[in-house]
């Protein structure tokens, strides 16, 4: 990283990544930090650099340095506000139809009015996305290949946009080529490809639970079914319940979301992700793999995808660029290993082709460095509202609250007390002006999560955010009361 790649002084920005890896629980209070030297070597800076990062989070009461042991997180005041997170999910062990639509119906709609405070979808606001760079890049290319612009760009898709994506997927730790990538409109497309890829109608996927409701979407337009496996709320899906499911039935697919899942934040450890991907190719059963936050991690590491540990094309890594530069856009992708002639051909059967101009302007963006630095300052951002947001619910919401805090992301997924229907609390919210997500609708099963409800994070920090949390909380409290006094 170059000393004027951003307007923040090196040292303040290897400081800036600490800090929020801090803030967001991927370094804990008593947890010892990385030695100078790893850390130099890691961040592609020098050890000064990186001894004055840790002088300036010693100057904030972040961290302290002990003699010969090194530099550990500092319990803080914030620490006595945090939450205890919700516990592992325990879903039925039996596979059932999907029926979520018409409770999304409701979500998307409220997404349009400009009156609602916007805290149930999960994207970033404009003012945090490189909207006028790329704006510049799309009017450029379509002035200048104004023939190429119009035309279908048949699958695979933009050359372009693959080889930046191949290099990228280098540093993921996966040895990908410009050949092994598709272009898809969004991830969601990409999703719903692997899905008629692997299964037939009938079929039976196995999920995370909770798990996003674009997901059960898709297997409900599928006519599949969903077999929703317990996930922990720091470390995703429960392996060793996957391996009893896998046992028990078949299974066609296993689709997760490893890094910061949606809705409740998760990051599978590396080991867990090895693992995951020797289950399923000892079953010999596809992995869909949703990387579509991994980009968006608050520690100082890109976790690796599952895809890194896959050496049969058993993983079918799935991303887009909608959470990072551009929900509008829809510039996804995936790369489907040994599925690949057959998700082209779908991909051609479903929309013909993606559009080429998003692609080149995302691909042109990637070229020159813009997105390292803008993910950069995103990250920061995210971690930033992430912080805020639980810290508000911590005060705000009524006893007996808990929260899953992600390391990376936009999401918190706050856990409500039993006597609370989030439903009821989605309509009251509503009449306030405030959107949530409530938890039933990342559920195959309508009466699971009842007293759940996913919080979007992608907003900045607003006095108007706060004190809708705010009143989120007094409403919240006001049901819990209710119910205790009939």
């Amino acid at each position: 990283m170059a000393a004027g790649a951003h307007s923040l002084k090196l040292y303040e920005s290897v400081a800036e990544r600490l800090r929020a890896a801090i803030a967001a629980g991927t370094l804990r209070p008593g947890e010892r930090l990385p030695s100078v030297r790893r850390l130099s070597a890691r961040e592609r800076v020098s050890v000064s650099t990186v001894l004055q990062a840790y002088l300036h989070l010693e100057s904030q009461g972040l961290i302290e340095a002990r003699p010969q042991s090194g530099h550990y997180v500092r319990e803080r005041e914030r620490e006595r506000l945090r939450l205890a997170e919700p516990p592992v999910s325990r879903p039925p062990a039996s596979a059932t139809p999907v029926t979520v639509s018409d409770l999304v119906t409701q979500l998307y709609r409220s997404s349009r009015e400009p009156r609602i405070v916007q805290l149930g979808s999960a994207w970033p606001a404009p003012e945090l996305l490189p909207t006028r760079r790329l704006a510049r890049e799309m009017g450029q290319l379509a002035r200048d290949r104004q023939m190429e612009g119009v035309m279908y760009d048949v699958p695979p898709g933009s050359l372009r946009l693959r080889k930046q994506l191949a290099k990228r997927a280098l540093e993921w730790g996966c040895a990908l080529g410009a050949d092994d990538f598709i272009s898809t409109s969004g991830a969601a497309e990409a999703v719903h490809l692997c899905l008629v890829a692997a299964a037939r109608t009938g079929d039976t996927i196995a999920i995370e639970s909770p798990t996003y409701y674009g997901t059960l979407l898709a297997i409900e337009s599928l006519g599949l079914k969903a077999l929703e496996i317990p996930s922990h709320p720091r470390h995703g899906l429960e392996l060793d319940a996957l391996e009893a499911a896998l046992e028990r039935r078949r299974v066609a697919a296993v689709l997760v979301v490893p890094s910061f899942s949606n809705p409740i934040g998760s990051c599978m450890p590396e080991e867990r992700r090895r693992r995951l991907v020797e289950l399923v190719t000892a079953h010999d059963i596809p992995l869909i793999e949703d990387d579509i936050y991994g980009d968006l991690h608050f520690g100082p590491e890109r976790p690796r995808p599952c895809k890194a540990f896959d050496t049969r094309g058993q993983v079918m890594l799935c991303g887009s660029f909608s959470k990072t530069i551009a929900p509008g856009y829809r510039v996804g992708y995936v790369a489907p290993g040994r599925f690949r002639e057959r998700v082209e051909l779908l991909k051609f059967t479903h929309t013909v082709a993606s559009p080429l101009l998003p692609q080149e302007a995302v691909a042109s963006f990637l070229e020159n460095g813009g997105y390292d630095r803008h993910l950069r300052a995103l990250r920061r951002n995210l971690a930033s509202q992430v912080e805020h947001a639980a810290g508000a619910v911590a005060e705000h919401f009524p006893e007996g609250t808990r929260v899953a805090l992600p390391s990376g992301g936009m999401l918190l997924w706050v856990q409500l007390p039993p006597t609370v229907d989030a439903h009821v609390l989605n309509a009251r919210a509503l009449e306030a002006g405030i959107s949530i997500a409530p938890g039933s609708i990342f559920s195959a099963r309508p009466d699971s999560y009842r007293n759940f409800i996913r919080l979007s994070c992608g907003q900045p920090w607003t006095p108007r955010i706060e004190a809708a949390i705010a009143t989120l909380g007094s409403l919240a409290s006001g049901l819990a009361a209710g119910a205790s006094r009939r």
